[in-house]
């Protein structure tokens, strides 16, 4: 089943459409969906090839077994090197095609050279037969290979595309279910489609989990050393980030006092972790960016959080086969863990939502101390378009709750709040599930609600 990537597809189309031959970058994460995604754009007499860590000389010659099909005896020549291969490519079509050039950077690790000679062929012309695009999950490469202004191929693209992972709205569309339900899966597996695929294979969330994450021998077990692969000349230092963090290292300070580092030398690699979208950096609502000393690390991905939060500090269990004692342990904090999935998936869709008339900029956290000088803690703080007004919400994920109590605490917070400036003052309850009775002066937002707007 594929859902979504709609703006990808009619972008890539759009390009394609073109009367001049084209250059079209994609990138993204791996298991994101972009070769599938080059597979329902091209056509049946476009070429695809997936590169691999094979020699050149190997390579070549699988790539012009891979042209055969629309060049008959392409494949009986010998081509020496890429320059060869494309160069003869332009002699031989007689019609214009796609050429999808898959884990480009693979090419590129045996095969340095090959952004310079693309760069000459697009600079000369001799592409004017085919369209090419190159796919990558190295992100970080293929950022270098293209966005990098000292770059051969920097310039040249017609689309460069970031295949991102997916909201819960098409978690939603895929599974089918309800919206509790989407906002638990998705608490779990994120928006990484073949995360989705492997989880619908089973009855059950907990089923999905034990299976794929839990089992040593599931094809989750160890995904984050695959990632980090891609993208890291070491993975150690990313994969001891993200232990600490999950474990509650949530400060630079912290997390350099326990990998016995000066914190300086952690920038370099916490900075291409957000770049990844694997980490958040987060400061307090109303606080200047710059203020180091109040910032918080979170991991973002929420398949990251879950596997930090739960598999890493498990595995020796499960190496064991201790799979359900684990997942008995990972059962008693589970509400408490998507409840904090929950917050975050409120603050990304308050800049969706319309409340009172008035929409609003990207919500943040807030903590810090109250008019009164004693310690206070909001989940969701936005400002509104116009700036005169500003929202504030508290998150909450469970069941049989008081309404009323909660909306009383929080009201009594709006009036403890040190920066609200004049501006008026919206509180919204964010909860599990609608409560049966309610007044309109209470405004409740539901799971239902935000999978709408995510996606």
């Amino acid at each position: 089943m594929f859902v979504n990537r709609s703006k990808e597809i009619k972008r890539i189309t759009t390009a394609l459409q073109q009367k001049d031959a084209v250059l079209i970058v994609i990138y993204g994460r791996r298991r994101c969906g972009k070769s599938t995604l080059l597979k329902k754009v091209i056509d049946k007499n476009d070429i695809y090839f997936a590169a691999d860590l094979r020699e050149k000389s190997l390579q070549i010659e699988a790539f012009a077994k891979s042209i055969e099909k629309v060049v008959t005896g392409f494949s009986e020549l010998r081509y020496p090197d890429w320059d060869s291969l494309f160069h003869n490519l332009k002699n031989t079509l007689d019609k214009k095609i796609t050429i999808c050039i898959d884990e480009f950077p693979y090419l590129v690790k045996n095969a340095p050279e090959l952004p310079s000679l693309l760069q000459n062929i697009i600079d000369s012309k001799i592409n004017d037969k085919y369209n090419l695009v190159l796919c990558g999950s190295s992100q970080q490469m293929m950022q270098n290979i293209t966005l990098n202004s000292s770059s051969p191929l920097y310039g040249r693209c017609s689309e460069i595309l970031n295949v991102k992972p997916m909201l819960p709205g098409w978690y939603n569309e895929y599974f089918e279910t309800n919206a509790i339900e989407t906002i638990e899966g998705y608490s779990v597996f994120g928006g990484v489609p073949r995360y989705w695929e492997l989880q619908k294979k089973h009855p059950s969330l907990a089923d999905s989990i034990k299976y794929n994450l839990l089992d040593p021998d599931g094809i989750l077990f160890k995904e984050p050393e695959t990632l980090f692969y891609d993208e890291m000349r070491t993975s150690v230092l990313a994969y001891s980030i993200l232990t600490l963090i999950g474990m509650g290292c949530n400060r630079l300070s912290e997390i350099a006092g326990r990998l016995e580092k000066p914190a300086t030398q952690l920038n370099r690699p916490i900075k291409l972790l957000i770049d990844l979208g694997y980490i958040r950096r987060e400061t307090p609502f109303n606080t200047s960016l710059k203020s180091t000393k109040k910032s918080l690390y979170k991991i973002s991905d929420p398949f990251m959080n879950f596997y930090f939060s739960f598999i890493v500090p498990n595995k020796s269990r499960l190496e064991f086969g201790l799979i359900e004692e684990v997942w008995n342990k990972i059962n008693e904090k589970f509400n408490q863990y998507v409840s904090e999935q929950w917050e975050e998936l409120c603050r990304n869709a308050i800049p969706r939502l319309n409340i009172e008339g008035k929409t609003f900029n990207p919500a943040q956290r807030w903590w810090g101390k109250g008019i009164d000088r004693k310690p206070m803690e909001l989940d969701v703080v936005a400002e509104s378009m116009d700036k005169s007004t500003l929202l504030v919400g508290e998150a909450k994920w469970m069941n049989n709750i008081s309404v009323r109590k909660i909306w009383n605490e929080l009201k009594a917070k709006t009036k403890n709040i040190p920066f609200v400036q004049n501006r008026k003052v919206i509180p919204v309850l964010f909860l599990k599930q609608m409560p049966v009775k309610t007044t309109d002066e209470i405004i409740i937002i539901t799971p239902a609600d935000i999978i709408a707007v995510l996606k």
